[in-house]
Order: C-alpha cells, then structure tokens, then sequence
C-alpha cells in the first residue's frame, strides 16, 4: 500500500496542531479546534481550507472542446472563456467515474479539476478519450495547489488580496467564473481566482503555483487570522458538514460506480443532444447507456432526511420503513447540522417513498430513528 502524499501545506496545518487524516491518498487536516467552531466560522464569517489534494488536468489544443465533447457528459465547447462547469466522466455502462469541475481558460485550453482519490484515472481516461483530437492532456496536480476562502467575508478577503486594478473584477465576479490575476504577496504570487466552492457559501477558490502556497497561507491568516479575525482553517470534517447540508454530492458516497447522474438527481448535467461543428450529434462515453437510463423508471431516488430526534444516521445505515422495519434505502452522507440543529442525511430510496414529506426510519444500532423526506439543499445561504 502506498503512503499518503502531503500537499505543500502539510507543515502548516502541523504547526497549526491540526489532526491530519488520510483521504484519497492524501494526508489532510480534519480539524484544527472542533468542527463546530470551523463550520460555524464559515457560516458566519470566513474559512480557509487546503484543497491542493484535488487533481488538475490541463487538455489544450483547438480541438481541446470537441475532445472533452466526446470525454465528458456535458457541453465543454459550449463553455465561455473564463467560466466553469460541473460535469461528470462516466463509464460505458452510464456510471459516474468522477464528478469534475471544466473551466475554460483560452479558446483552446481547459483546466478539469478532478477529485484527489479519482485524478490518476481521470487523467487515464481523458488521455484515452481525447486521443486522435490532437490535444495535449496534461496531468499538472503537482505544480499546483488549491486554496479556498469560503463564507460571507470571503469577498473582503479575497479583494483585499489582488493587485489593484483587478479588485473590481474579482467582487463583480460571477458564479462558476474564474479570472487570472496576481496577489499582492511578497513580490506577487500569480493566480487563478475562482468563484466556486462546496460549502454553500459565497467563496473563492485560488490556484497557485505549489511553490507559492505556504507564502499565500501565512498571509491570509497573517492578515485575516488570529483572535477575533475574520479567517479561521477550516478541516475536511467542518467541509464535509458544510456541503451536506449544501446538498451537494460527495464522491464514494453520492456518486460511485453503482449510479448513474440520472440516480443523484444530477441528469440536468447530462447533454444527450450535444452537436459537433458539423451539425451530427456527439456519441460520447456513456451516451448510449445514460438515454436509456433516462427513458426508464428509477429504481431508487437520492433524497433529503431531516431527523426527527437526536440521533444522527450515518453513511451505511439502512432506511427502514416504519412499524414493518422492511428495508427502504440506505444513507449515503449523515450527520447533525450545526445550522439547522437536527440530523440531516442523504439517501437512496425506492420512489414509493420518495416524496416530500413521507416518514420514514433510520436503524441507527439497531434502535429505528425517525426521518421525514425533505427538499434538498437543506440550508440556503440567506434563508437562515
């Protein structure tokens, strides 16, 4: 077995006495003081998290967009320069290989982020796809580090970091937007700044060259940290209760080789009716399988459960019906919500039970707790 990998940040989160934690091949921080505290920080204010275990493919060449066409299940070539997109890489079967964010860079340069656990076959797979496209696949994770500034204050932050003639550029950035611009950090660190996250916050995410990353960390906690400051490390445990209650999908929970986009609620990320610059439609990996995944009935549905006591359901426990105790479905993400003050989970369940509002059972150890279906997200920034 191979040893966990450590981004160039793993000093710093030593130093900051961070408990690290293997995950997807990486050793990464889990908390730093309690999980409440980093989750609520975000919340409320700021959190800074260590993303350089996520994977960055470059694909580049002026058929870099149709390559990705055939590759991925949503439109590359159809994303502006400077935006991004959620897509997924499937198998031939319809399942989810990975989940991915695509940000177009130029005309003829793509930068897919991939998940730290998956970017070895991410990067296999694009290079087989793109084959005969005549583009270059590049795998840069390790010349690259990712840092993200999550929360309501992220914008102050962030602003207060960037050269000055791009801080308006930046604030009146978009969703799923990026732009390139320097950081005033020692002589000036370049960077692509991001407007994405996975947390349910405003935030921005900031690539760096791997070598710029400690210089980077030290001067957002240096000038944003501290007692009372607006910034505070953040783990994966506060990232992980932060995006269940986004509702957003994790990979080897959500999504795996088991599902299909269609499953996860996720098919609107799917382009069955994608066209290259001829005007015929684009087979791409998977496409056969997922048309005709759409075409028929689900047999279980992803859903929201919202706790009606105190114990949380976890990742594995069954969904039960309740008096009969008859299997419904199985959590795939459980835990208590800091900001709702009850259990939520996310689930796959038969559609029988699937509508909002139907009661259901969790067998937490053996003991039935009872859930309702919900809507998901369970928390909307601005609504609590």
């Amino acid at each position: 077995m191979s040893e966990d990998k450590k981004t160039p940040l793993y000093d710093e989160h030593v130093a900051l006495g961070a408990a690290m934690t293997g995950f997807g091949g990486w050793l990464m921080p889990l908390r730093y003081t309690s999980d409440l505290a980093e989750h609520r920080a975000v919340r409320t204010s700021a959190g800074l998290f260590d993303l350089s275990h996520m994977g960055e493919i470059e694909v580049t060449g002026p058929e870099a967009g149709a390559a990705l066409d055939h590759a991925l299940v949503g439109s590359a070539s159809g994303i502006a320069v400077g935006r991004a997109k959620y897509s997924m890489i499937c198998a031939d079967d319809g399942s989810v290989l990975d989940d991915l964010i695509v940000y177009r860079l130029t005309d003829e340069r793509f930068l897919v982020v991939a998940n730290a656990g998956n970017t070895e076959l991410v990067a296999r797979e694009l290079l087989a796809r793109c084959e005969g496209h005549g583009v270059v696949v590049a795998d840069r994770s390790q010349d690259a580090a990712l840092i993200a500034v999550q929360g309501p204050a992220a914008v102050q932050i962030v602003t207060a970091m960037v050269a000055d003639d791009d801080v308006e550029t930046v604030r009146d950035l978009r969703y799923y937007a990026a732009v390139p611009t320097t950081l005033q950090v020692g002589a000036g660190v370049r960077a692509l700044v991001a407007r994405t996250g996975y947390t349910g916050e405003d935030g921005f995410e900031l690539f760096v060259a791997s070598e710029d990353a400690v210089a980077l960390w030290r001067a957002l906690l240096e000038r944003f940290g501290g007692d009372g400051g607006l910034l505070v490390p953040a783990g994966l445990s506060a990232r992980d209760s932060l995006r269940l209650e986004a509702g957003m999908p994790l990979y080897g929970h959500e999504l795996d080789t088991t599902t299909t986009p269609f499953e996860a609620g996720l098919g609107r990320v799917v382009r069955l009716d994608k066209v290259d610059d001829a005007g015929e439609r684009v087979e791409f990996v998977g496409r056969a399988a997922l048309a005709a995944r759409q075409a028929s009935p689900p047999a279980r549905v992803l859903v929201g459960l919202k706790g009606l006591g105190r114990r949380p359901a976890r990742a594995g426990y069954d969904v039960v019906l309740p008096g009969s105790g008859t299997k419904a479905g199985v959590v795939t993400s459980g835990a208590p919500s800091p900001t709702l003050g009850c259990p939520i989970a996310m689930a796959y369940v038969t559609p029988e039970v699937s509508a909002e509002g139907t009661e259901l059972a969790v067998d937490v150890r053996g003991r039935p707790e009872p859930f309702v279906v919900v809507p998901m997200p369970f928390y909307r920034r601005g609504e609590h």
